[in-house]
């Protein structure tokens, strides 16, 4: 399968995640984010001990601690920009969030370029990728940058209503989708060299979704632990309300992890601002299931969106030809 259909089931996977996110975040709640990383951690870590029996390299203790070093910086950051987004949502609509969040995978893109020029993986850009791989490429970032643009000049505009909770801190809020932005470049830059199948540091991609569901669920753990010292009572993620939300965007979280982890071993460069589209997953998601209003201008970068991904999906089946 190639990394073009793993990104898009990525992207679709991370667009429903998203809506439960968003779900799952209640402005009366201090704690709904954390408790979102709870449910996070317990399903990756699962998932995680669920895949150990076919990981790639032998999962003893010795060799989980030498891999989970190596694979630090780009879990520990995307654990941190994951919190803080889940944190954002509380103080944001979704379709303001998530393309602000997501400009991150241009950058990322950048950052990759510079990266494996550097270590010689690629000497021309133009042997490397073909008209239609750059064409799309381009579009798809400029899509989104122009969607986390649109948004940011509308959520300054949007009235403040100061008995609403979700509108306090105004644009301050953008705050947590920038600040997400920056630690996801970080850790997506971090996924590309690291599973880049030639100048990577060997890991499989098996052995990468076992130790990022580990670390996550270490994280997750500490988070409970956490809540239980400051509220004294133990947080019970298995309500019917929580298992609805916060359950099903842990799973549809780790079905988009799964399927990003395979496209970014295949095609790094390529993959990242691919995946980092399905923000327009979830505009169209906030649109029908949280009646959250879109822009004119804000339907423009989705069609723009949407474009640039059909022209890789073309480039990707001429090269199978």
């Amino acid at each position: 399968m190639s990394w073009f259909i793993f990104a898009l089931v990525c992207t679709l996977a991370w667009g429903f995640a998203d809506l439960f996110y968003k779900k799952s975040s209640d402005t009366e709640d201090k704690q709904s984010h954390l408790k979102i990383a709870v449910w996070v951690g317990m399903v990756m870590g699962i998932c995680a001990f669920c895949l150990m029996p076919i990981s790639e390299s032998s999962m003893n203790f010795s060799s989980i601690i030498s891999n989970a070093i190596k694979y630090s910086p780009a879990s520990l950051c995307y654990i941190i920009s994951m919190i803080i987004g889940y944190a954002g949502l509380r103080y944001l609509e979704l379709s303001i969030a998530s393309p602000v969040q997501n400009s991150s995978g241009a950058l990322s893109a950048i950052f990759m370029i510079i990266y494996f020029f550097a270590v010689g993986k690629i000497s021309n850009i133009w042997e490397e990728f073909s008209v239609l791989d750059i064409i799309g490429t381009l579009i798809i970032v400029v899509g989104v940058i122009g969607m986390s643009v649109v948004e940011q000049r509308l959520s300054k505009k949007q009235p403040l209503n100061k008995s609403d909770k979700k509108y306090r801190y105004g644009a301050l809020a953008l705050l947590f989708p920038i600040a997400y932005c920056i630690f996801d470049t970080l850790g997506t830059s971090a996924d590309g060299i690291i599973l880049d199948e030639e100048t990577g540091l060997g890991l499989g991609e098996i052995d990468v979704i076992i130790l990022y569901g580990l670390t996550f669920m270490l994280a997750g753990l500490f988070i409970w632990i956490y809540m239980l010292i400051k509220n004294k009572k133990p947080y019970n993620p298995f309500k019917v309300s929580e298992i609805k939300t916060k359950g099903c965007a842990a799973i549809f979280e780790e079905c988009g992890q799964i399927f990003y982890v395979y496209a970014m071993a295949k095609n790094p460069v390529l993959a990242a601002p691919m995946v980092a589209s399905y923000c327009i997953v979830s505009v169209i998601l906030s649109r029908i299931f949280l009646k959250e209003k879109l822009k004119a201008s804000l339907y423009i970068c989705v069609f723009t969106v949407i474009t640039g991904i059909v022209i890789l999906g073309i480039s990707e089946g001429i090269a199978e030809m």
